[in-house]
């Protein structure tokens, strides 16, 4: 199992950053750089692989709506050559409140936009002449523009033809074709003891498609991490960022994260965190969280009940435990953590 982290995007990303590297030399194997409607991911990231030398370097998510196939395959070459080959292209569909509104894009074929995508951008690092006509034109036909577009291939050449692909899914399609077509799996809210029962299913049934040359799905997963006696407290920093998703990522019926807490077995809990929060009550809706939510999803507390989290996520399939460092040296929690890996 290897060990990354998140960056803090909501910060200062050159401090963020910087914390980040720093944390190479206790044992980080991989740093993941968000980008929502913030600061966006490529730049941060390219600062990243300067300041690091073995980091693998991810963007989570980078959406499939906002930039074309050929610039997400351009930013993802880019990166592996600045950083030796340590890229790692997080993908997703995102949701239509921030491809709408932020993005001004109409939301459609989040699938089909996410499995062409990806394929085209694997096509792409492999240098191949790209003549592609679907949800995404390469070229352009004649009578949609002036006519001179012709089929090109990456102009450089790649320093890997096969950068590994993560998809950030959680409905039961979207997990389908992760497990299908993708490298890595990047779910959110992730609850190792009820994984299995929201996401077997999906998981078993897109891994019986997937091509042998993949290699097995990586899955990417975990939490706040804090270790001590009196570190379960910290859970309580659970609160916001649970609310904040199953509340507010999403209006009343198209929130993917309230279904997810729905399928948990939160149905009542669910719609009153997401009824408090769109009412504007963000702190009530962070203490409408349920305590086990909090729990299941960290990994806080003494020596030996981390290490029993750890395992929990383990056996659920993890293969990359995410975790948020919390406490005055976060290198010291990084280095345990990596020891018992």
């Amino acid at each position: 199992m290897e060990l990354s982290m998140m960056l803090d995007y909501a910060g200062d990303p050159r401090r963020a950053a910087d914390e980040a590297a720093a944390l190479e030399s206790a044992g980080l194997d991989a740093v993941w750089v968000a980008e929502a409607w913030g600061f966006d991911s490529p730049t941060i990231m390219g600062y990243l692989a300067a300041r690091t030398e073995r980091l693998k370097i991810g963007s989570a998510i980078m959406n499939v709506y906002s930039r074309t196939p050929g610039l997400i395959a351009q930013t993802a070459a880019g990166l592996d050559a600045l950083s030796g080959g340590r890229a790692l292209l997080g993908l997703g569909a995102s949701g239509p409140q921030v491809v709408e509104g932020w993005h001004g894009k109409p939301y459609d074929k989040p699938l089909g936009r996410t499995r062409e995508t990806v394929g085209l951008c694997r096509r792409i690092w492999r240098r191949e002449t790209i003549d592609h006509h679907g949800i995404t034109d390469m070229p352009l036909p004649p009578e949609e523009g002036s006519g001179l577009g012709k089929p090109l291939k990456i102009l450089t050449r790649p320093v890997r033809e096969a950068i590994p692909v993560y998809i950030a899914s959680l409905g039961p399609a979207n997990v389908r074709m992760t497990a299908e077509i993708a490298d890595g799996w990047l779910p959110t809210l992730f609850i190792p003891e009820k994984a299995a029962a929201v996401w077997g299913g999906p998981l078993a049934e897109g891994r019986a498609e997937r091509s042998p040359q993949l290699g097995p799905l990586q899955t990417v997963a975990g939490g706040l991490l804090a270790i001590g006696q009196d570190a379960a407290a910290v859970r309580e920093r659970a609160r916001p960022q649970i609310a904040l998703y199953v509340g507010g990522m999403g209006a009343v019926g198209r929130n993917f994260y309230n279904d997810l807490a729905v399928a948990y077995g939160y149905e009542e809990e669910a719609r009153k965190i997401q009824e408090l929060y769109l009412a504007g009550r963000t702190r009530d809706a962070a203490a409408a969280v349920p305590d086990e939510f909090c729990e299941l999803m960290t990994l806080c507390g003494p020596e030996g009940y981390v290490r029993e989290r750890v395992e929990a996520f383990r056996e659920a399939g993890v293969t990359m435990l995410n975790v948020t460092p919390v406490g005055p040296d976060p290198a010291r929690l990084i280095e345990t953590v990596k020891n018992w890996l």
